[in-house]
């Protein structure tokens, strides 16, 4: 199996990052005593410009939860290649039991994609992508497998100097 190159970014005082939460799950621990609540937050952070990131927080209240998500998520930023709004090509990955496939869409069509997807992409800064969740439905599971196929993507300058082709060869864009 090769090795992923991932381009792990630094969150610095500069950056403008947007977050949003995906799903809040609350988890019941019954005791001797009563019950005892407790919730989970999965967020997702973006500067909606190539860099996106996503955490999860648990805590004995939701907004904490939430809070200690976007502080994960600001731990855990990947850099995305946006290309004129859209991914530089196609791209599968997998996480768990959840299978994602993205691909570049034409200018207008818009972020076609589930809700956990959809999340991860607009947040990258994304506009215009169809995406398709296969398998698991389970948020985490997708969120981890989208975040895994826009980490894969490489952009069409390293592909072709890699090539050694010129850059019309690989994009035509």
């Amino acid at each position: 199996m090769s090795k992923v190159n991932v381009n792990k970014v630094k969150a610095g005082g500069d950056m403008e990052l947007k977050e949003k939460v995906v799903a809040i799950n609350r988890v019941v621990k019954t005791t001797k005593g009563g019950r005892t609540f407790s919730f989970s937050a999965l967020v997702v952070v973006g500067n909606e410009n190539g860099v996106v990131g996503t955490g999860l927080g648990k805590a004995k209240e939701v907004q904490e939860a939430i809070t200690k998500g976007i502080e994960d998520a600001k731990k855990n930023l990947v850099k995305v290649p946006v290309m004129h709004g859209t991914i530089p090509h196609d791209q599968l990955a997998k996480d768990g039991a959840a299978k994602v496939l993205i691909k570049p869409a034409a200018h207008g069509a818009g972020v076609i994609a589930g809700g956990s997807m959809r999340a991860v992409l607009e947040s990258a800064g994304v506009t215009d992508v169809l995406a398709k969740s296969l398998g698991s439905a389970n948020p985490h599971n997708v969120v981890k497998a989208t975040i895994k196929a826009l980490s894969l993507l490489r952009e069409p300058i390293h592909v072709a100097k890699d090539r050694s082709l010129k850059l019309s060869k690989v994009f035509n864009g």
